[in-house]
């Protein structure tokens, strides 16, 4: 398969591939040798200090030491540039452009890995990160211009050349003189979906390259509809990064807040696949049982997001939607503020027969507030005596110390931080606005109102304070109040990624612009391209939560298919053929996307035993394969499948601004294949009746149908 017609342009394409090939494989010869010399010299060395322990010093014995150390490095270093040279050997690189500088042309080939000829001392394959790389996705023919270390450097582009490179031999090779990754781009989409998530270098678009190139801002908030890629970006971002202040900045120091633990296994192998290590990954109510200490109890978001579909309870909808108002951030601060000002009840202090007036305990106090509240009793006792020595010239014997700090301790109003916390509601005079979850847990909506309090008053302990960079993604699903710990806890740049159409939970959702009003200085940028889905389903969904500016990519497919059947044994019965026809298909997932965990296990029930590759997902799945994946919409988030089958997509299911939301999210997973089944009468979400878009009457009309 080849755009390309000119025959020895494709031969002479092919011989330099074969040419590349060989010398990946006389440089990773050439680096088995200097391993194995590494690794003679280091036990040498080792079997030296060994054998000469009793007669060398002690300087001796640290310099043998660091010999030894270096030689170790220079020799992991040897490793790790030897993988990088197995994993181009099936596909070393995947663009080419012709660059003409000062007058010389030179032909640029790009690639997953950097690949430099130490044996030739010629750059063969430049990282897709590389600076000059830049020009292949910025620029079509024509004069063109990169920022290297040196400055600006300009020049011209005269040919854009694109391969599928598999198992040394050339799939495919397209020239253009315009945006040459669109119809790789397209070839790549109509392909099956993979267990994990893919890395995107050959295909990466203008906008989604300045997005990851971007590292001077210090939060950027990236808005980008469903199957926009967000997520896939954000980590070539952290790759990119990597690669861009490799001095500074390892896999260690960053961290990503992820939304479930099957989502953060979809996404492990994107990093690793781009040359660099995994990073740290946390899901937000791993950092609040870390931030409280394991001391109280709550809710999970998942069984928050349940209580609301199964329930509908709205007065629980009316605790959310306070708690996720920016007015209920300000109350806080507020009442923070006064229980600072009153915890702590200075009195005039006799000590050792001197005199500590109640101002100067109060005023001490005050300067430690940065300080976990023990910390800060502890800072007051020490200056206190230390001022008395000072200016009485007198050291306090240890019983004098010791009624020191129990008088200071005394002067605190000391309730629980739950108390405190509960106190809130009557101070703003609305108690009814704290009630306990299920066996007397906090309810979720509570759990960051109380970590933004224990922040203010006490200071919390946390083991990612050294993170330099974080990203969080499904920025939709966290609140004001949990940005507002994030930026105290994280004072590091930050990379933001969600689509506010995809909220699984309304009542608790934050926009771009209110998460903006948190964290200062953010940069907001939007992608409204979607590459994920057909035209077809893309514009279905549109129906469903209709955003004007969306733009489907132009890929065509079925169209999407709304069953209707008789009794809930007939649709049963019905996904179970699907199941059965996908499994006979090239296709490699099937998601049957469910509203609520208990319609998804009915679901996994009723094919449980005929199908090998079947999964229930829940809260706490940890991964997903390919084969037939069960889950519900909450779960499905960032996750992509082949084939997607909605079942009970009626209208007494799907009814609620929450449940319109939850019913664009599953559509939205699907690739190629989209199936909504119902009984009785269709969501009106889907009919066109109750809409965000005007759809073409004669779409709507086939619905009916």
């Amino acid at each position: 398969m080849t755009t390309t017609n000119d025959q020895p342009q494709r031969d002479a394409e092919q011989y330099h591939l074969e040419n590349v090939l060989q010398r990946i494989s006389i440089n990773i010869a050439e680096l088995d040798e200097r391993l194995t010399a590494y690794a003679d010299d280091i036990q040498t060395q080792k079997e030296y200090l060994w054998n000469s322990r009793d007669e060398m010093d002690h300087i001796e014995k640290i310099s043998a030491r660091e010999s030894i150390q270096q030689a170790v490095m220079t020799g992991d270093n040897a490793l790790t540039r030897r993988h990088r040279l197995e994993k181009l050997k099936d596909s070393p690189y995947f663009g080419r452009f012709d660059f003409t500088r000062h007058g010389r042309q030179e032909p640029i080939y790009i690639g997953v890995h950097h690949f430099r000829d130490d044996m030739a001392g010629e750059n063969r394959v430049y990282d897709w990160r590389a600076p000059i790389a830049s020009l292949f996705y910025d620029y079509e023919t024509g004069p063109a211009v990169y920022e290297s270390p040196e400055g600006n450097v300009a020049g011209e582009i005269s040919l854009k050349r694109q391969f599928r490179i598999k198992g040394g031999a050339i799939e495919l090779m397209i020239d253009s003189a315009v945006h040459v990754v669109d119809d790789v781009l397209q070839d790549e989409l109509s392909r099956a979906s993979d267990e994990g998530m893919k890395n995107i270098v050959a295909t990466i678009q203008r906008d989604q390259n300045a997005i990851i190139r971007n590292d001077e801002a210090n939060a950027l908030i990236i808005q980008g509809v469903a199957g926009s890629g967000k997520t896939s970006i954000a980590l070539h971002r952290i790759a990119y990064l990597l690669y861009r202040f490799k001095d500074t900045l390892t896999s260690k120091d960053i961290l990503i807040i992820s939304p479930n633990r099957v989502f953060a296994n979809y996404i492990s192998n994107v990093l690793p696949e781009l040359g660099e290590e995994t990073v740290n990954e946390i899901g937000m109510e791993d950092l609040a049982n870390e931030l409280l200490e394991g001391t109280y109890r709550f809710e999970t978001f998942f069984e928050q997001t349940t209580a609301l579909l199964e329930k509908n309870d709205d007065v629980m909808k009316a605790r959310l939607r306070f708690k996720v108002s920016p007015a209920f951030l300000t109350q806080l601060d507020r009442y923070a503020a006064h229980v600072e000002a009153n915890r702590f009840v200075a009195e005039d202090l006799w000590i050792a027969r001197r005199l500590v007036p109640a101002w100067l305990l109060e005023e001490v106090f005050r300067k430690h507030r940065h300080l976990p509240t023990n910390e800060r009793l502890k800072q007051v006792s020490w200056e206190i005596e230390r001022k008395i020595g000072n200016q009485y010239n007198y050291d306090l014997e240890r019983e004098e110390r010791k009624e020191l700090k129990a008088a200071v301790k005394k002067m605190l109003q000391q309730t629980t931080l739950r108390e405190t916390y509960k106190g809130f509601y009557d101070w703003i005079e609305q108690p009814e606005m704290f009630k306990t979850a299920s066996r007397g847990r906090l309810e979720y909506a509570d759990v960051f109102p109380l970590i933004y309090l224990k922040i203010r008053l006490e200071g919390v302990q946390s083991s990612w304070r050294n993170v330099k960079h974080l990203l969080i993604d499904e920025m939709q699903d966290y609140t004001p109040v949990q940005y507002a710990v994030i930026g105290r806890l994280f004072s590091c740049k930050k990379t933001i990624l969600g689509d506010a159409y995809q909220s699984v939970n309304p009542y608790s959702a934050s926009k771009a612009e209110e998460i903006r009003q948190v964290l200062r200085q953010a940069l907001c940028v939007t992608l409204n391209k979607s590459y994920r889905s057909s035209i077809e389903i893309a514009h279905f969904a549109q129906r469903i939560a209709y955003n004007p500016d969306f733009e489907a990519i132009e890929r065509h497919g079925e169209p999407p298919s709304v069953e209707r059947y008789r009794s809930r044994k007939d649709e049963l019965a019905a996904i179970t053929d699907m199941a059965r026809v996908f499994s006979q298909s090239d296709h490699n997932t099937l998601g049957i996307v469910c509203k609520t965990q208990k319609q998804a296990r009915k679901v996994f029930d009723a094919l449980d035993g005929e199908f090998k590759r079947l999964q229930l997902l829940s809260e706490h799945s940890a991964a997903f394969g390919q084969g037939i994946v069960v889950c519900t919409a909450h779960m499905a988030k960032g996750l992509e499948f082949d084939r997607v089958v909605v079942p009970d997509a009626s209208e007494k299911n799907y009814t609620t601004d929450m449940e319109r939301n939850l019913l664009y999210v599953a559509c939205t997973r699907a690739m190629h294949r989209l199936t909504l089944t119902y009984i009785g009468q269709p969501s009106t979400f889907i009919t066109g009746e109750n809409a965000h878009s005007a759809v073409d009457a004669d779409q709507v009309n086939a619905l009916h149908q």
